[in-house]
């Protein structure tokens, strides 16, 4: 299925599934950035995507990340809806730096992955109750 994207700078190569197995695709920094220690910043993603009917894309760390450059994403993914995809709607990528010293992103530097999942809507119908036994609260298994 073709999706269309848009590059800002057309230096930088569009975003790529690094191998035939892979489900995600490399995104990367348009511009170098640097991170304060303890901080979050928005870094532009150098795209912006038209998500197809049915789907969401997915913004997610990439496994390196955290272990390699001390950053990650402070919400855990971020989630790109199929309507964000106007002349300014770039995708930038949070990142917090947990490290105790700056950090540099490079221009060009794989800094997230994005991943396209199928989803559906439905309809919500509010009842007075679920069910009449509860399996437990948080942690409940164990």
């Amino acid at each position: 299925m073709p999706i269309h994207i848009q590059r800002i700078d057309k230096s930088l190569p569009l975003p790529r599934y690094a191998t035939s197995g892979s489900v995600g695709f490399d995104l990367i920094a348009r511009e170098t950035t640097i991170i304060p220690k303890d901080s979050i910043v928005l870094i532009p993603s150098n795209v912006i995507v038209e998500t197809p009917p049915g789907y969401m894309l997915v913004i997610a760390s990439r496994s390196s990340t955290p272990r390699k450059k001390g950053l990650t994403q402070p919400h855990g993914i971020g989630i790109i809806d199929q309507d964000y995809c106007g002349p300014t709607d770039e995708i930038k990528i949070q990142m917090y730096n947990f490290s105790d010293q700056d950090v540099t992103v490079e221009k060009g530097e794989k800094i997230a992955q994005g991943v396209f999942v199928h989803v559906s809507k439905f309809d919500f119908e509010e009842v007075d109750q679920i069910k009449d036994a509860s399996r437990g609260g948080f942690g409940s298994t164990g």
